[in-house]
């Protein structure tokens, strides 16, 4: 499954929720404000098995770029497009 985060509004409680259902199958892709996400709550995005990806539009647009784990991936639209023909279905909160 694809999980796709655009808003920053979660509370840890919240997304630990979403994470807990999380395996190595799935894909997180973070956009829009959802990119704050990862600054906010870096721990639970190490917890899981499955790959974390970032708009890097989204993530340039907001002056974030040098403050991004190593452990996330940044793509651009066309690679999330491919994301999304890849992970079936598809969950966008």
């Amino acid at each position: 499954m694809l999980y796709t985060f655009s808003e920053s509004v979660y509370d840890s409680v919240e997304l630990e929720r979403y994470f807990q259902l999380l395996t190595d199958r799935d894909a997180v892709v973070l956009w829009q404000n959802g990119v704050v996400l990862l600054l906010k709550y870096p721990h639970l995005f190490t917890k899981n098995g499955a790959p974390c990806y970032v708009m890097e539009d989204d993530i340039l647009a907001r002056g974030l770029k040098n403050m991004i784990p190593s452990f996330v991936n940044l793509i651009s639209m066309s690679e999330f497009v491919t994301l999304t023909e890849q992970f079936s279905p598809q969950i966008a909160l």
